[in-house]
């Protein structure tokens, strides 16, 4: 069941309640933040891998890894791609930036970031690469004049994502089109591998990766002989490092379901006039409570003093009108409790009629967000979410193992709730097997908040063994083959190096919204 109180630090998130990772909100940031000409919510999504696991970087680089760089470093590097920082959790594992523009997730051995809108995600790959070689010394090489920095780390592997744009002509610098970011691309890495997934006539999602140890494109003339040191490892250390290679990639899995097509009345709750409204209501439910319970405990008083022969202790107009013990104080309207005229007496929180994270709490919650990944089963997970003027909203979730010496997890969820683009994204990478559920039970979940008209989906699953036969993979296909109220109408399996990729494309049976705005078409 979804607690759907008001939380009790409205200028923070639930990210700052006691014995929980350190959240920093910055307020600079949000001054004059509107999210009115936020039209464009597929995302692009970049993951630029380091090393296979935080258990096997290179011995050269700084023990943790790219989560040693300052903030204010990769604040630099978000200016490139034009997105400013909200807000930042920093956990055991993972350091989770909520941005004006989406996500970005630090770990030890990889770097994940996704932003929507027209910014220029592609334009700080360069940076982020230069960033991984001075200042977290992953090995690096000198660079490509192309990429307009003196050195580059040399990733592990690199994934980059989108769905097809809704307004391909709105975006700026190599995002205009697949072909430009392509080539965009291979000019940093040798050897990429670019997919178009599902129809090039109706909706459709881009890939392009790199095979493991991925080879940087070398510099056209290079400015001296370098001479190669090879490092001779004892056997026990190379063992240990392959067996912890094989353990991440193993349980790599990301799911993504993107959403089109959002039911007005579920998109409604992220606004900011309704989730004020819905604050508003439980605020003066819980005053009323509150006043209830004190009541009750001076009754209490007053019948003890009365067998003492004592008068009874009153204040003056408490409770006098107090509700029904009936009244269901954890509605999620405005409409659930009894006006007792007392209402002028309080004030309402400022944070709770004007964005940022205290109505972001309050949507979260009574959206049933927070309640995809349970504190029940993640007692140590935690949401930071902000809720723009005059819609919008996003949200990052670090979610940690339940289980002793587990990985900490994420997940992300972001919503351009407009009618006329109307759109919604939720990402995770906690496995299907910590969560005791079907990927199907998580994706119904997520569909019935939102009730799109119609949605896609992408399981990234890494094999278990390099030589997985493909027919494995196509039964990893039929995982979440029904959704309940609606029909799929595509699915495609690929089996890629090291990894799985189920793609399916569904559509609600009572959808009567004609063909799906496809903005782009094909290459």
């Amino acid at each position: 069941m979804v607690n759907t109180e008001v939380p009790k630090h409205y200028t923070t998130s639930p990210s700052s309640f006691n014995g929980t990772p350190l959240l920093t909100i910055n307020r600079e940031a949000t001054v004059d933040l509107d999210a009115t000409n936020s039209f464009e919510g597929p995302e692009k999504l970049l993951e630029v891998w380091f090393s296979a696991s935080p258990l096997s970087l290179p011995e050269a680089s700084a023990p943790e890894g790219l989560r040693i760089v300052p903030s204010e470093v990769w604040k630099e590097m978000l200016d490139l791609v034009n997105c400013k920082v909200l807000s930042i959790i920093e956990s055991e594992d993972v350091d989770a930036y909520l941005l004006s523009e989406s996500s970005m997730f630090v770990f030890p051995h990889k770097l994940i970031l996704k932003t929507c809108g027209t910014t220029t995600l592609l334009s700080g790959l360069p940076k982020i690469l230069e960033i991984a070689a001075l200042i977290a010394k992953f090995p690096h090489s000198l660079a490509n004049t192309v990429r307009g920095t003196a050195t580059a780390a040399v990733p592990y592997r690199v994934f980059y994502s989108r769905k097809n744009f809704l307004f391909p002509d709105r975006q700026r610098g190599p995002h205009r089109s697949w072909r430009d970011e392509v080539k965009s691309l291979d000019r940093l890495f040798l050897g990429g591998s670019a997919y178009m997934i599902g129809k090039m006539n109706g909706e459709h999602w881009y890939l392009y990766l790199t095979e493991p140890n991925t080879l940087l494109t070398p510099p056209a003339t290079p400015e001296r002989e370098q001479t190669v040191k090879i490092l001779h490892l004892p056997e026990a250390k190379l063992r240990a490092k392959a067996q912890a290679m094989e353990v991440e990639e193993g349980q790599d899995e990301t799911l993504e379901i993107l959403m089109t097509d959002l039911e007005p009345d579920n998109a409604e709750q992220f606004y900011l006039d309704h989730a004020s409204a819905v604050a508003e209501g439980q605020y003066f439910q819980q005053a009323h409570k509150a006043r209830r319970d004190a009541r009750m405990q001076l009754g209490s008083i007053n019948d003890m003093d009365e067998v003492e022969g004592l008068e009874p202790f009153k204040i003056d107009g408490l409770a006098d009108n107090i509700c029904n013990d009936s009244v269901d104080v954890f509605s999620n309207n405005s409409d659930g409790y009894c006006a007792t005229g007392f209402e002028d007496e309080l004030t309402f929180p400022q944070e709770l009629t004007t964005e940022g994270h205290a109505l972001g709490t309050v949507v979260s919650n009574s959206s049933g967000l927070s309640a995809v990944y349970p504190r029940s089963r993640y007692p140590d997970a935690r949401v930071d979410a902000y809720l723009f003027t005059p819609c919008g909203f996003s949200a990052n979730g670090v979610v940690p193992s339940p289980e002793a010496g587990g990985s900490t997890h994420y997940f992300t969820v972001h919503v351009t709730p407009e009618p006329h683009c109307s759109y919604a994204s939720f990402e995770t990478n906690v496995p299907a097997s910590q969560t005791g559920r079907e990927t199907a039970d998580v994706i119904q979940q997520v569909v019935g908040i939102f009730k799109p008209g119609r949605f896609s989906v992408t399981l990234f699953e890494a094999k278990d063994t390099i030589d997985e036969d493909f027919n494995v993979a196509k039964k990893k296909g039929s995982k979440f083959e029904g959704i309940q109220g609606y029909r799929r109408v595509d699915r495609i399996v690929h089996d890629l190096e090291g990894y799985d990729l189920v793609f399916k494309y569904y559509e609600r049976f009572d959808w009567e919204g004609g063909a799906p705005r496809l903005g782009e078409v094909g290459f």
